[in-house]
């Protein structure tokens, strides 16, 4: 009899998350999403995956980032033919970004395959379609049974539309253990969703790191530096791009540089969001106001929509996006948050070098990504294969991040210490997640550990 987990993706590294619970011999995977980094890196990584679709009995899923959903259809198309528990708001996400993930994995194969390279797509959109069909939504707060021995609750996360803190309830025969997957954990008082419900007390804490060595900025502090950021654009005549993660990052800028506006902080200014699917999370989200928090309602009932107001333009079809290269001020909002892909690509290409223009990062980059390279300050960056000089200012705004800082984290998961047998921390590079690690230990967690990729605990 055992209880056991193996961390498969995100262990000293923040995307690919894949933690594997083992139940005598039952295997659950808790989330299933793709690496993203260096392109031959990430390939390898997304094409051979750590475990096979048929050796898994269970998944179940913490929300609809592509870190955490993006290699499901390679799972599926592995072999994996079993339920994909999540809550409603997730199942309702996941066809939106497993549909265009596939797009984009059909694309890159092509552009290669032009330039002589043999690659196929890791999925496509038939590969979706059979995943889909395996989905199973349940709403928040209500435990059910993956399968004998294992039952679980969705917490509300506060991450992204949907997200959630996964509680499950192991008994393998002889010991019961409660164990917690933080998945992405939100914050306390970002605009539009609810806050994070609090952690019960657990055996086992699976806790993510992202900012586990840094703080956020305070909301209005945050508002007060978008505002000079936009202010000093509209003095140098130039614009600024914001690659922003569709799902939840591009509608807390948006919100935010509306609010602005209203409060005659800034000047009525042409706001472009240039991507399909933000476009379409976007009209997701605003179809689901229950999940909303108190001051989005309330704005709602007041009769102004935070995410559709005066200035804002959701771009749709691709001529449209190519003549905003003729735009010359105002803000461009463009998938990928980190870079790597989507329409951004071709902002970039006509705004890095340029001095008057400015790239405005909002969320973490990962180590290797087009972002990640603009942020530490490299001279020159690869796009579509050719070389640009960087010229155009670059800013940094980690605050509108959507994960929980060190404090917040501490905040959220401090009370667990006095019964906690054993904490896990994953999804942060090895600096924020050893730095994490050291504060849980101050603060009484007993046995804390860092996982390394393929590290397998057993609990006790």
């Amino acid at each position: 009899m055992t209880i056991a987990l193996q961390f498969l993706g995100a262990a000293r590294h923040v995307t690919g998350t894949k933690h594997l619970l083992e139940i005598n011999d039952r295997k659950v995977l808790l989330d299933c999403g793709l690496v993203q980094g260096p392109r031959r890196v990430a390939d390898e990584a997304n094409r051979n995956l750590p475990i096979a679709g048929k050796d898994v009995d269970a998944l179940v899923l913490s929300h609809a980032h592509i870190d955490h959903c993006g290699c499901l259809p390679r799972l599926v198309k592995d072999g994996y033919d079993g339920p994909i528990w999540c809550t409603e708001a997730t199942q309702t996400m996941l066809r939106m970004m497993l549909l265009d993930s596939a797009h984009i994995q059909g694309q890159d194969a092509r552009h290669l395959q032009k330039r002589g390279h043999r690659v196929e797509p890791l999925y496509d959109e038939h590969d979706v379609e059979r995943t889909l069909r395996l989905v199973r939504s349940v709403p928040y707060r209500q435990q059910f049974e993956v399968m004998k021995g294992l039952r679980v609750e969705f917490l509300e996360a506060g991450h992204i539309l949907g997200s959630a803190i996964v509680v499950l309830d192991v008994d393998d025969g002889r010991k019961q253990r409660k164990i917690v997957f933080t998945g992405d954990h939100g914050r306390k008082n970002l605009p539009i969703l609810r806050d994070p419900d609090r952690i019960p007390e657990c055996d086992v804490l699976i806790t993510e790191s992202t900012y586990g060595d840094r703080r956020h900025e305070e909301r209005g502090d945050m508002m007060a530096t978008l505002a000079q950021i936009v202010a000093e654009e509209l003095h140098d005549g130039g614009r600024i791009i914001v690659p922003a993660f569709a799902v939840g990052r591009t509608q807390t800028v948006v919100l935010f540089l509306g609010q602005l506006i209203a409060s005659g902080h800034l000047p009525r200014l042409p706001i472009f969001v240039d991507s399909p699917m933000s476009r379409e999370a976007t009209r997701i989200m605003a179809a689901h106001p229950e999940l909303f928090d108190q001051e989005t309602a309330a704005m709602l009932r007041a009769g102004r929509h935070p995410l559709f107001f005066d200035g804002v333009e959701y771009v749709a079809d691709v001529e449209a996006s190519k003549a905003l290269n003729a735009q010359r001020t105002g803000v461009i909002l463009s998938a990928s948050g980190m870079c790597e892909s989507g329409r951004v690509l071709h902002h970039l290409k006509q705004s890095v070098g340029r001095r008057e223009d400015c790239v405005l990062l909002v969320g973490y980059q990962a180590q290797g990504t087009l972002g990640r390279r603009l942020l530490d300050g490299e001279p020159q960056v690869r796009i579509y294969g050719e070389t640009y000089d960087v010229r155009c200012k670059v800013r940094f705004m980690p605050g509108f991040s959507a994960h929980a800082d060190y404090g917040e984290l501490m905040e959220f998961t401090g009370h667990l210490a006095g019964r906690c047998r054993q904490a896990f921390v994953v999804h942060g590079d090895d600096g924020p997640a050893e730095a994490h690690a050291a504060r849980l230990r101050e603060h009484g967690f007993a046995d804390v550990e860092v996982p390394s990729k393929y590290d397998r605990f057993e609990v006790r």
